[in-house]
This record gives structure tokens, C-alpha cells and sequence, in this order.
């Protein structure tokens, strides 16, 4: 029966990682279908199925495949992990797990809600920062209630107001109500519309990382003819997608065209070398390859691969996610993720394992450079740009000691980090 429970794990750590059935049927190439069936447990699974679907969910596959007892010890462990101002005492946890089931289940249980319920304020926050529309929209729906909250105050505690007046106050009052009304259901149609995959209105990163993320970051034009022109840009809404599609396809070009994919392949087949061996194998600077392994086609890397590019300001110019790690999308995310550590170290290649505080216990190794995009002329100082390749942790990263890293200060719980700009809402007593 151990066995029988295999889909239920599967289902729940997709759900932990942030992913859509859809898309995790598409990453270990089967229908989303089938995946449905597996989940509820009505088809068997093993073999390289179960590792593909391991690996993009980023955990081991005996995870999946054993009983409830390692998932609850996983599941506590991770808590532990991610708890700040205590220290858990692991070595009693499969103690603990054996004797108080049902408390072990209900920790286990509130720390999932906990990280979920944080990824969905560090959603909202990243998304009021992001977009214009949802700030305008929102600054409207509240100064609209604080007029109305004002003027029945007026009303509610003056005792003597002209009539002439009090029919002006309520006549505020209707307009003001009637415009609340107006704007929040606006701001909910807006909101409703944006969950649509066919939103036209996003901004043009994200019409960007959606047009790659649809075609699996891989353009078999590129492989060929090199040739990025001749890739249609179709389904991309604004002229300024298409020009910040076109400049990273033209990259993702020359990227092709200095590291081709067969002499890449044939360098790969063996093992998975370091990024700063196939630098000197190709003749290539440390971006050009960290940004050609997030690139490739499926199945070139035994890990998947994401990516990060952002410019000195820390704005961020591209995002590949990964599995169980969400990568900063915004300036004022964590200064201690090795994409920004990289600007303060110009043509030095970092390499660190990372956690994601609020996540998961997974680790994650971490390959970061930075370069001078463009130089304007002499005695000016470059233009830089920081570049992060991120992967699974595997037999490479052992040995180095994990930095944890976070959100943004804002939705971030770590109370003793010294890089802290400002106090996180998630704080307690705060």
C-alpha cells in the first residue's frame, strides 16, 4: 500500500512548488491528462517517468515513492528549516513523528499553509509594485472610501448643518459611493481578466518570459540557420515585447553561433562539466555559457536550469523559473542572491548554494557573473550586467555551506539579517 499513495505526493509537492498541473505534464513530456490520472492515483508510475517528474519538482524520488512517514519527516524538517528565533531539535524528529502523529501532521499541515499563504503576499506585493494599472486602481478605491468615511463623519457628528449643506454632503456622499462602486468593479474585472492566459495587457518582460516559457526556451531556428529574424513574434501584444523578444533572441543567437549545439552536446555526454570548463572549452566569457545552458533544448541537461538577467540598477531584463525556487523579479529583492552579488565583483565568477527562505529545505546551486554590457568610450565608466544560471544542487556544491536567501525585506521573515532595509510585514509584534 506504501506505493499506492505515489500520485497524492506527486500532487501535493506540485502544489508546494507553485506549479500548474499543465505545466508540470509538459516538462516531463506527457499529457496533463495523464498526469491528472496519476495524481489521483489511478495509474501506476516508475521508472524514468518517476525520476523526470522527481527532478522537476526538484526532491528525490524516494520522496514520492515512500510512505507517509517520510513525506510528514520532509514535511517537519522543512519547518524547521525555515523557522525563525527557534531552533527544532532534529535529531529527535523521527521520535517525535512515530509517537505524536496527529500533532506532527497538524505542524506539518500549518507550515504548508504558512508558505503558501506567504508566496500569495509576496505575489501580490511584487505585482503592486510592478503594475501601474493594479497601484492606480488601488490608490482610487481608497481615497474614494476615505472621502465617504469623511463625509459621513461630518455628518454623523455635526448636530446643526444648514439644509442647503446637508443636501450638498449627501449629494458628495451618492457620487462618492456610486464612484467606489464604479472602481471596484473595475479593479475586480481587472483582476479577473489578468488570471486569463489570453491577458493582453501585461508588461513586456512578462509577455516576453511567457512567449519562451510556451516554446520551452529553446528555438530550433537558432540551432540551425542562427538565424533570429525569421522567428515569428506572433502573440506578442505591444511593439515593446517584440523589441525586448527580438534583442533576446538576437542574443540567444550569437550565444548559439559561439557554443553550437552539437560540439556542445558531445561535450555534455560524459558528465555535466562546470560552467568555467566549457568557458575555456569554447572561448567563451562565463555569460555567453550560463546563459546558453538555460537555453537549450530539453533533455542537453541531466538538472533543469533557470535564469536570471538584470542590469546594475538590479532591474531585472529576463526570468527562467525553476522548481521550487522563486526567483526575485524586482530590484528591491534580497541583496544576498549571487545574480547581485556578481555586480559588486565585475568579470569574477561566483558560485554558491543557496536556500529560499519560506520555501523549501532544497538546495540549489548558483552560478553568477557579471559584464560590461556596453561601453560608450573611453574614460566612461561600462554599462554592467549581471547574469545568474540556477540548478537543483548536485555532487558539484558539496562542501560549501548553503546561504540563505529572501523575497524581498517586506514579506521576508528572517529577523537577524544584516542586509535588512526595513522591518517585513510578516514579522511578529510588528
Amino acid at each position: 500500500m506504501r506505493n499506492t499513495l505515489t500520485g497524492s505526493r506527486i500532487r501535493e509537492r506540485r502544489q508546494i512548488a507553485g506549479l500548474r498541473q499543465a505545466e508540470l505534464a509538459r516538462r516531463v513530456g506527457i499529457s496533463a491528462s495523464y498526469l491528472n490520472l496519476i495524481e489521483h492515483n489511478r495509474r501506476r508510475i516508475g521508472g524514468k517517468l518517476l525520476v523526470d517528474i522527481a527532478r522537476a519538482l526538484s526532491v528525490e524520488p524516494s520522496l514520492l515513492t515512500q510512505g507517509i512517514e517520510a513525506t510528514l519527516i520532509s514535511a517537519l524538517r522543512e519547518a524547521a528549516v525555515d523557522s525563525v528565533g527557534h531552533q527544532a531539535e532534529l535529531d529527535v524528529l523521527e521520535e517525535f513523528a512515530g509517537r505524536f502523529p496527529g500533532w506532527a501532521g497538524v505542524l506539518a499541515q500549518m507550515h504548508r499553509r504558512v508558505v503558501s499563504l506567504e508566496r500569495t503576499v509576496e505575489t501580490l506585493s511584487d505585482r503592486l509594485t510592478h503594475d501601474p494599472h493594479l497601484a492606480a486602481s488601488m490608490h482610487e478605491v481608497l481615497s474614494t472610501a476615505a472621502a465617504i468615511r469623511s463625509t459621513a463623519a461630518i455628518l454623523a457628528d455635526t448636530q446643526d448643518i444648514d439644509d442647503e449643506w446637508q443636501d450638498r454632503f449627501h449629494r458628495n456622499l451618492h457620487q462618492d459611493a456610486e464612484r467606489l462602486a464604479d472602481s471596484s468593479k473595475a479593479l475586480v474585472t481587472y483582476l479577473d481578466d489578468s488570471d486569463s492566459a489570453a491577458d493582453p495587457r501585461g508588461v513586456p518582460l512578462e509577455e516576453v518570459e511567457a512567449f519562451f516559457e510556451a516554446r520551452g526556451h529553446s528555438f530550433p531556428q537558432l540551432e540551425t540557420d542562427g538565424d533570429a529574424g525569421a522567428i515569428d513574434l506572433g502573440g506578442l501584444n505591444t511593439a515593446a515585447a517584440r523589441k525586448v523578444a527580438r534583442d533576446l533572441l538576437n542574443l540567444c543567437a550569437a550565444d548559439a553561433r559561439a557554443m553550437p549545439l552539437n560540439k556542445l552536446k558531445a561535450a555534455l555526454k560524459e558528465k555535466e562539466p562546470e560552467p568555467i570548463e566549457l568557458a575555456q572549452m569554447f572561448s567563451v566569457d562565463m555569460a555567453t555559457v550560463l546563459r546558453r545552458l538555460a537555453f537549450l533544448p530539453e533533455g542537453c541537461l541531466q538538472r533543469p536550469a533557470g535564469l536570471a538577467i538584470c542590469d546594475a540598477s538590479g532591474g531585472i531584463l529576463f526570468i527562467k523559473q525553476i522548481p521550487g525556487l522563486a526567483i526575485p523579479r524586482h530590484g528591491e529583492a534580497c541583496p544576498l542572491w549571487p545574480l547581485y552579488s556578481a555586480l559588486n565583483q565585475p568579470l569574477v565568477p561566483i558560485r554558491r548554494r543557496i536556500v529560499q527562505l519560506g520555501r523549501s529545505a532544497a538546495e540549489f546551486e548558483c552560478h553568477a557573473y557579471a559584464w560590461p554590457h556596453s561601453v560608450s568610450g573611453y574614460d566612461l565608466t561600462p554599462a554592467y550586467r549581471s547574469v545568474m544560471l540556477v540548478r537543483p544542487a548536485g555532487d558539484s556544491a558539496l562542501g560549501t555551506t548553503a546561504t540563505t536567501v529572501g523575497p524581498n525585506c517586506r514579506v521576508c521573515p528572517s529577523g537577524d539579517c544584516e542586509s535588512r532595509r526595513e522591518p517585513s510585514i510578516l514579522s511578529e509584534g510588528f
